[in-house]
């Protein structure tokens, strides 16, 4: 039976409500009602650093593929192993990272992956065959895979109902502006030095930095203190960003707490919570969405440059296409910070998937770099735009006791999709039907992951508890 959040009196930052009510569910409830984002704006700037080298090195490999191939003398199709294995390190640290963060908190699962990531670039930036290559690159996607699945849960945790799109855009924007650096830098260092590459990686390894000030700064996830048992802290983090709330707002009341349900305590190992009815359907759900958006947007991602070289581009010119293209990212996400909590988000998804799919389409049946750079920045927009929201859509069909966990299974395990990428675009449907059918098959499967998304619940505006429960 859910237990219903008390009707507070709204004034000051409702401690006096609280202490009329010790209701578990109380501490999400007043959090919710917060009209406005109640922290500091420098935990925005920190998260976003940490996720912005993660996205930078995700697509560092599809501009430097072409020269360490030459360097290395190996194939293309062999570099793109190094894309394959960091995504099999993808799944592997985001499970592994999640399950730390729903057991032992959001803070220390940041921390990890953004350590695990800029270790594995570094090596990665030293390697001296493409077997190290591949080893490395696995390690550095064992921390991006979890840095993904840290942060979309701490966010959207941390943010009011209200707001949880937009600031978990905020955060994904940070992300798709590293996307949008990496064309420029890349273009000023790879064909140009000899070890313009593995500068371009060292780059990305920067992440490392926010390490040193991410443990002091951030305040812990209220709704994970709930999960644990912990009510007082959790109090404690509320009444702070009630407090905070009320000095950004005009008067001197918050609205009063809307009912939620009470949500189960939080099991020994949380992936047993996913393996019931309904969550055991809503992972595999996502699963589907996943693995099919991935195959699609990773083959854009890491595999663009190849294609266009292939096709006669050089690749200064490829380079410099995708430069103007790469924009697109940025305008995207950023694009969700106003539109992601007015629509509801299932809809808005589908509806992307189809503007990324005629994009594609465009590229594929008509190139020339005219064509490559307009429907490449629809293309990157459109990326910019889904990833976004779908972080937000996955989190909210999962319980706090096992958020990041349903997360990082179905990314994680949607990324075999990305994974597969290379072999199902590249040296499958491109090596047996040329450049154009590569675009299509992209095409479809966005199109297929619209269609999917279509299944899930409405869920924009409303409580993580209201939502996972229903």
């Amino acid at each position: 039976m859910s237990q219903v959040a008390p009707r507070g009196t709204g004034t000051g930052t409702g401690t006096a409500a609280a202490e009329g009510h010790r209701g578990r569910a109380s501490v999400t409830a007043r959090l919710d009602r917060i009209p406005v984002w109640p922290y500091e704006r420098k935990l925005l700037w920190i998260v976003g650093a940490g996720y912005f080298f993660a996205f930078f090195d995700i697509v560092t490999i599809s501009f430097a593929a072409p020269v360490i191939a030459t360097q290395f003398h190996v194939s293309k199709a062999t570099v793109t192993l190094s894309v394959t294995s960091s995504l099999i390190g993808y799944i592997i640290g985001s499970f592994a990272d999640s399950t730390i963060a729903d057991k032992w908190g959001r803070k220390l699962s940041l921390g990890l992956s953004v350590a695990v990531f800029s270790l594995g670039t570094i090596l990665a930036a030293v390697s001296t065959n493409v077997t190290q290559l591949i080893i490395f690159r696995f390690i550095a996607g064992l921390g991006i895979g979890a840095e993904i699945a840290a942060v979309t849960t701490y966010i959207g945790e941390l943010s009011p109902a209200r707001l949880r799109g937009r600031y978990t855009s905020w955060a994904t924007t940070a992300a798709y502006a590293g996307f949008s650096v990496v064309p420029f830098v890349a273009r000023a260092l790879v064909p140009t030095f000899a070890s313009g590459w593995r500068i371009l990686f060292l780059i990305g390894a920067l992440g490392g930095v926010t390490i040193l000030i991410m443990r002091r700064d951030l305040p812990p996830s209220p709704r994970w203190l709930v999960s644990q048992g912990r009510d007082e802290e959790a109090r404690e983090v509320v009444e702070a960003a009630e407090q905070s709330a009320l000095e950004n707002i005009e008067g001197d009341r918050l609205p009063e707490p809307e009912p939620v349900p009470e949500e189960a305590v939080a099991e020994r190992v949380p992936i047993k919570a996913l393996l019931r009815r309904p969550m055991a359907g809503r992972v595999g759900l996502f699963v589907g969405i996943w693995f099919l958006y991935y195959i699609g947007n990773y083959g854009w991602l890491t595999l663009a440059p190849t294609l266009f070289t292939d096709k006669g581009y050089s690749l200064a010119d490829s380079t410099t296409y995708l430069v103007v293209s790469g924009i697109g990212f940025l305008v995207g996400a950023y694009a969700t910070t106003r539109f992601s909590d007015r629509f509801e988000r299932k809809y808005s998804i589908a509806l992307v998937t189809v503007a990324w799919a005629i994009s594609l389409l465009v590229i594929g049946y008509f190139v020339s770099p005219a064509i490559i750079i307009v429907f490449g920045f629809i293309a990157s927009a459109t990326i910019g735009l889904l990833v976004p929201v779908m972080y937000t859509y996955t989190a909210e069909h999962f319980p706090t006791s096992a958020r990041a966990t349903g997360i990082a299974l179905s990314d994680g395990l949607g990324h075999i999709g990305g994974a597969l990428a290379p072999l199902i675009v590249l040296d499958g449907v491109y090596t047996a039907w040329g450049f154009s059918a590569s675009f299509l098959a992209m095409a479809i499967s966005g199109l297929m992951a619209g269609c999917l998304i279509l299944l899930g619940i409405k869920a924009t505006g409303r409580s993580l508890e209201t939502v996972s429960a229903e």
